[in-house]
């Protein structure tokens, strides 16, 4: 219990410390920030020059990219444009990871299961902290995230983790390590994208299976930008000494607590916090104050 409060508050005066740590600059140019690493990743240009990467799967391959750089704490923004038509049993994902012991490691999951053509892709979203997860909260999206790219955003700061929808607030996980609630906080993590197969549970719970006539499944991403810390000789404190740093203190305003309310009453399909088949002795400590 004091560990994790001494912890919250040496996060709490982070903002006052300079120089430990690099705002990393945000970049619309996908190959300069990202690596490719394995399948059928590419490298492509649209009619305009602009820059973009797209991942394939099909039925002997996944394909993912990773960014360069590991992050504490930061806002990134990614656009996508999801697979069309059939996608069943396929995932599209955009997540955030830590690299040291996988029973201790941290992670923000944001996965798009696939559908049968002209059903409504589901978001599916998970918070990992020291290795601790089973916070899953699900939702349909209010447009067609194959028809042209939308913007998908993950804000940490030593204070929550805020996921966003085209600018839209639709999750939010507080800092409660006070209540010894574990929170991502002390290890950086680097930001991956992948596209696999996932049959047995993506779509309609595993009734609905993977259509390999269909592939290959291809989604496109660009415009990735982190306005993030960057980790130096292993300091953990965030300095604020350049770049755009309004991310390190932000919470939510009115209009952000009012549009948070309204998509998690339209458009939330599934939350942990309301399952009492998975925790029939009560839920866990940070439901209903998020």
């Amino acid at each position: 219990m004091w560990q994790s409060s001494r912890a919250y508050c040496i996060a709490s005066l982070a903002a006052l410390c300079l120089g430990l740590m690099a705002i990393s600059p945000a970049t619309s140019d996908m190959a300069d920030s990202v690596d490719m690493m394995w399948g059928n990743t590419q490298v492509l240009y649209d009619s305009s020059g602009r820059q973009m990467v797209s991942l394939s799967l099909d039925c002997w391959t996944t394909s993912a990219f990773r960014s360069k750089s590991k992050y504490l704490f930061g806002r990134f923004d990614i656009d996508i444009k999801l697979v069309p038509k059939d996608s069943a049993g396929t995932v599209t994902t955009v997540y955030m990871v830590t690299e040291g012991p996988w029973q201790y490691h941290d992670e923000i999951d944001l996965e798009f299961l696939g559908n049968t053509t002209g059903e409504p892709y589901t978001l599916h979203t998970n918070i990992y902290a020291r290795g601790k997860g089973d916070r899953e909260m699900q939702y349909r999206l209010w447009f067609d995230p194959t028809a042209d790219f939308n913007t998908y955003s993950i804000i940490w700061n030593p204070h929550m983790i805020l996921i966003l929808v085209n600018g839209v607030p639709i999750r939010r996980m507080r800092n409660q390590m006070r209540d010894d609630t574990p929170f991502p906080l002390y290890q950086p993590m680097r930001l991956y994208a992948s596209i696999w197969d996932a049959d047995e549970w993506a779509t309609q719970g595993g009734r609905i299976k993977t259509d390999w006539s269909h592939g290959p499944f291809t989604a496109f991403f660009r415009n990735y930008t982190a306005n993030a810390c960057v980790p130096y000789n292993r300091a953990w404190i965030c300095g604020q000494d350049s770049g755009d740093s309004s991310w390190f203190n932000q919470e939510l305003d009115e209009e952000g607590e009012q549009k948070l309310n309204d998509v998690n009453a339209k458009n939330k399909i599934y939350d942990y916090c309301t399952d009492p088949r998975r925790f029939p002795n009560g839920y866990p400590p940070e439901c209903g104050s998020q």
